[in-house]
């Protein structure tokens, strides 16, 4: 037996697939292996869906709290500084998180312990970078003498990024084999660390922006090492010689040049007004900025772990069938994404004012009247999530950089001078429209990669 024919016998998505069509086999077992397989992937999906919603749940109820229990100027401050973190964390998925997931379904599928232990090495990199970039940044806000929060939350990420990015790369790497069960464990005890924690602070009246982004370094770090010590029990053994991590960064570069670039401009449309209601408001307006989207962090957060899990099986079905195969994986995953977001805005919008009210005790009730444009905005960003995804997974980042830029441009032409005369309102009508236009240009792109592109790209391959 050749070594090819091996390896499709070891893996399970090949080896059910032959399961289905052995000769002679009867209609009941057909059935029988497509709902097996439905049935496996919707345990999967579920547990991707706990692993994530844990995390977002965590994420949720610390500003949910922190903005019950802090002043509107600090609550804005903390989500000032998270916005930095976000722009952060985009740059840090670009350039490991994103080509991780798609690597680890193709090039280096069957060296996955060695991939892990190169991007470990690249990870210490990127946590001195990260640690000298923010708390530099925090200095230079306290020098200037701002006295809103704002040093303090800034230096509570300079803590907390390195730690949450370590956690984020180790949850990952239980994604490389398919394996979410032990990633959704360690997304629990996040969970208990952190909300824990949070409650104990605020008894204890140390609770301020700097010390939840600490409580977020505790909880990642402590929750990190323990993913860390069982990885071996999920990631089976190398068969081929693994990549260095100078070859390992290499391969991300080549990917991530081009997704870095998506990040900054994904940024731009969403996150950049954090900064500009600041300034044109003053900082509790972030904080009501912040109070109107925590109401979409669950669904999310939910999408992004959906996508966490169906990256590498969209990377591993275009390396086998190529591009052309991408059309109705396409459709499924927007339908989808698109359905799901209907079903939970439908359900939340109805009560928008009791959910403001029970949540915040009262407070950023003046906001709660912007929900149903929210609910539009998200909406067409969670279809956006289905083009992303095939994309990505064709190793075309370039493709997903230019819809974002059209939806920057708008941002920045349309959003600037909107947040400016309308405020809050101004904001959530940009949003929307860069949705839209992201979602028809990734589709139109899409289109056009799918029927000029005959053969898997030979960098999934492994080719040079």
């Amino acid at each position: 037996m050749s070594s090819s024919n091996t390896d499709q016998l070891l893996d399970p998505e090949t080896a059910l697939d032959a399961s289905v069509n052995v000769p002679g086999a009867g209609s009941d077992i057909d059935r029988g292996s497509l709902a097996s397989k439905a049935g496996r992937w919707a345990s999967k999906g579920g547990l991707a869906i706990l692993d994530q919603g844990l995390i977002s749940g965590s994420n949720f109820l610390i500003g949910i709290l922190l903005a019950r229990w802090l002043m509107p100027v600090e609550y804005g401050a903390f989500s000032l500084a998270f916005s930095v973190f976000l722009l952060v964390s985009y740059v840090y998925q670009s350039l490991l998180s994103e080509p991780q997931a798609v690597f680890s379904g193709s090039a280096y599928r069957h060296c996955l312990r060695g991939y892990l232990k190169a991007l470990l090495r690249i990870q210490v990199v990127v946590t001195v970078f990260g640690i000298v970039l923010l708390g530099g940044s925090a200095a230079v806000v306290y020098a200037i003498g701002k006295a809103d929060g704002l040093p303090g939350a800034l230096a509570g990420v300079a803590i907390a990024s390195p730690c949450i990015l370590f956690f984020w790369l180790l949850r990952r790497s239980y994604y490389m084999n398919l394996a979410p069960a032990r990633a959704a464990m360690g997304a629990f005890i996040y969970f208990v660390l952190v909300t824990g924690g949070l409650v104990v602070a605020y008894r204890r009246s140390l609770i301020s922006p700097f010390s939840a982004y600490l409580l977020m370094a505790i909880g990642a770090l402590g929750t990190g090492l323990f993913l860390l010590s069982q990885v071996k029990k999920v990631l089976p053994a190398d068969t081929v010689t693994a990549p260095t991590p100078a070859e390992a960064w290499h391969k991300h570069w080549e990917y991530g040049r081009w997704a870095l670039a998506v990040s900054v401009v994904t940024w731009i449309p969403y996150y950049m007004y954090y900064p500009l209601v600041s300034m044109f408001s003053g900082m509790a307006a972030a904080g009501q900025l912040k109070a109107l989207m925590n109401l979409a962090l669950p669904l999310e957060q939910s999408y992004t772990a959906l996508a966490i899990l169906f990256l590498p099986y969209a990377a591993r079905v275009c390396r086998e069938k190529g591009a052309q195969s991408s059309g109705p994986l396409v459709r499924r995953i927007t339908l989808l994404f698109v359905a799901g977001a209907v079903v939970y805005w439908g359900l939340l919008i109805p009560f928008k004012g009791i959910a403001f009210h029970v949540l915040y005790g009262g407070k950023y009730m003046e906001v709660a009247p912007l929900i149903p444009y929210v609910a539009v905005g998200t909406t067409m960003w969670s279809a956006a999530f289905g083009p992303a995804i095939l994309l990505r997974a064709i190793e075309s980042p370039d493709s997903i950089f230019y819809a974002r830029v059209v939806a920057s441009i708008l941002s920045l032409v349309i959003g600037v001078p909107a947040t400016k005369v309308f405020g809050l309102w101004g904001v959530v009508a940009s949003v929307i429209i860069a949705n839209i236009a992201a979602f028809l240009i990734s589709m139109y792109i899409l289109q056009r990669k799918s029927t000029s592109m005959s053969l898997p790209n030979p960098i999934l391959q492994g080719e040079s």
